[in-house]
């Protein structure tokens, strides 16, 4: 699949004030069929040795869908990664695409989340939320109709319980980025070319994943079968 992805326009949203309707505020960043601003591909992120690569270097050579996920205590980007982590490399492959998740926290964290997901695909932190910022990711919660997402298996209740007890009983005591920052899905690249971007309105307003898949040409994943993965 060459050049750029063509997907459906987005809608914009709209709410009612004073009784005639009005476009909803939007967060301030690039959009799509804009190019990302080379000042924001300069910016670093960090891979899991602390190791500090270029944003733009991750998608210079060829499409990469890019998660940002809130925090990686967070329990439903937890279970989004699982299934994140469930996309064989082998249909990423075969569409020249890369997968590529990005956190919060510090670059210590990332390792130990890759063992606890079974994620194996690229992953680095921007533990300033520079990039999150300049891509006008929302922080706080916005109440909006998210539907139920088919990656997400816990309840509210077991899955911040899951959450708080890996934060207690982690040897770094903290919430691996803060609690109140949103993530959102790009699809990027070759070069600074934005074709697709999403910024989540709360935690559970994630893309479902084959959707996204789909606009890069990657083969529909099967998420019904459970990872072999330790919850704790």
């Amino acid at each position: 699949m060459q050049g750029a992805v063509a997907e459906p326009a987005l809608a914009p949203v709209t709410r009612q004030v004073s009784g005639s309707a009005a476009p909803a505020a939007v967060p301030s960043g690039p959009e799509r069929g804009q190019p990302l601003a080379a000042a924001v591909a300069e910016l670093p992120v960090l891979d899991a040795s602390g190791r500090q690569v270029p944003f733009g270097a991750l998608f210079r050579e060829r499409r990469a869908v890019v998660v940002f996920v809130r925090h990686f205590l967070c329990y439903i980007c937890k279970e989004y990664v699982e299934d994140l982590a469930k996309i064989p490399k082998s249909f990423l492959q075969e569409a020249d695409v890369t997968l590529i998740v990005i956190g919060q926290s510090s670059y210590h964290h990332i390792e130990p989340f890759c063992k606890l997901t079974g994620y194996s695909h690229e992953i680095y932190v921007d533990p300033e939320r520079e990039i999150y910022k300049k891509l006008g990711m929302k922080r706080g919660e916005e109440i909006a109709a998210s539907g139920k997402s088919p990656h997400i298996k816990s309840n509210i209740l077991s899955g911040s319980i899951r959450s708080l007890w890996r934060a207690v009983t982690g040897p770094l005591f903290d919430f691996q980025g803060d609690p109140a920052q949103q993530g959102g899905t790009l699809i990027l690249g070759p070069g600074n070319n934005i074709h697709f971007i999403h910024r989540d309105k709360n935690r559970l307003d994630h893309k479902p994943i084959n959707s996204v898949l789909q606009l890069v040409g990657v083969q529909h994943v099967d998420f019904t079968s459970r990872p072999s993965v330790i919850h704790v």
